[in-house]
């Protein structure tokens, strides 16, 4: 087997990262069983994305192991913490945060490894929670003069969200979110997603790395026990989310009750422009403002090629 190169960094320095090639990553848990079939797979993977089953054997199937190692490790520390102060403290949630640009593909990500999470024996309960949630709704938003900035770190109720995830990390017992509708494009009113005692919960969403802000000295991401960063470049997420777009198009916008419904009756170089319009004033300078500068927070990089296929993986040393 191949060994793992660190790799330098582009001004000479060493990086915190061991940075792996695909191949070398998918030799790292060669006895590890795929739990998943192949129609699973299909099912799990978002729209316009390739994801097959030799992408999960290859790439997510040694994360899923990585991670079982983690949080088997971090059950350890507890335990071990609890015996020196002499507590019988409860066991409390492994927290995963996944971050990423819009359309790179983190939202299939999260769902796939909360499928094959949830297949080790010692991890059963595996929940997924999306910021989305967080979101202000949209009356408050316009309110706020930020409907155009949807997805950015203000946009989003950030002490609910750290609420919520320090609940989780307590051990209560029963804890509530807001729900959010893709359909509506907005928060539901009186509806909520409840998470009670995972063993492992995972918090997908645009911003979850970013550090605490000014103001506070706390952020949701210094409540995670591990992290993983989507990435790709820009040219080619961009072209991944028109593509999205104009599938999104054909599809869900054609829903009467669709927040973008306007959008279904235009023509595809229409569609094209509007998704560029979007891309370009809002979700890249998103990615390129608030999400990328995050990237060296993550404790795991997944790095894609422009056929969305993982190539790389960038993991922290330890």
């Amino acid at each position: 087997m191949s060994e793992p190169v660190v790799s330098p960094s582009n001004n000479g320095h060493s990086t915190p990262f061991v940075e792996l090639d695909r191949a070398v990553w998918a030799s790292l848990a060669p006895s590890t069983r795929l739990p998943l079939r192949e129609t699973e797979v299909v099912q799990l993977r978002g729209l316009g994305e390739p994801l097959d089953i030799n992408e999960v054997k290859d790439v997510y199937l040694p994360l899923s192991r990585l991670l079982n190692l983690y949080a088997a490790g971090a059950r350890r520390l507890h335990r071990d913490t609890s015996d020196f102060l002499g507590e019988r403290a409860q066991r409390t949630p492994f927290v995963i945060g996944v971050a990423g640009s819009v359309a790179v593909g983190k939202s299939t990500i999260a769902r796939l490894l909360r499928e094959l999470l949830a297949r080790w024996e010692d991890t059963p309960r595996v929940e997924l929670v999306t910021t989305d949630g967080f979101l202000f709704p949209n009356a408050e938003l316009a309110r706020r003069g930020l409907m155009e900035r949807k997805g950015f770190p203000e946009s989003y109720d950030r002490r609910a969200l750290l609420r919520f995830v320090s609940a989780i990390k307590s051990g209560a017992t029963e804890v509530r979110a807001p729900f959010y509708s893709h359909l509506s494009y907005d928060i539901v009113p009186d509806a909520e997603v409840i998470v009670r005692q995972p063993d492992i919960l995972i918090v997908e969403g645009l911003n979850v790395l970013q550090p605490p802000v000014a103001s506070h000295g706390l952020a949701v991401s210094d409540l995670f026990d591990f992290t993983i960063y989507v990435d790709a470049r820009t040219s080619d997420i961009s072209r991944w989310y028109e593509e999205r777009f104009l599938g999104l198009q054909r599809g869900a916008f054609t829903n009467p009750k669709s927040f973008f419904h306007r959008f279904s009756e235009l023509s595809e170089d229409e569609a094209r422009a509007r998704a560029r319009t979007i891309w370009g004033t809002i979700n890249e300078p998103n990615l390129l403002q608030n999400i990328r500068p995050t990237r060296s927070r993550a404790t795991l990089v997944l790095r894609k090629a422009s056929d969305h296929t993982v190539d790389k993986v960038l993991l922290r040393k330890v």
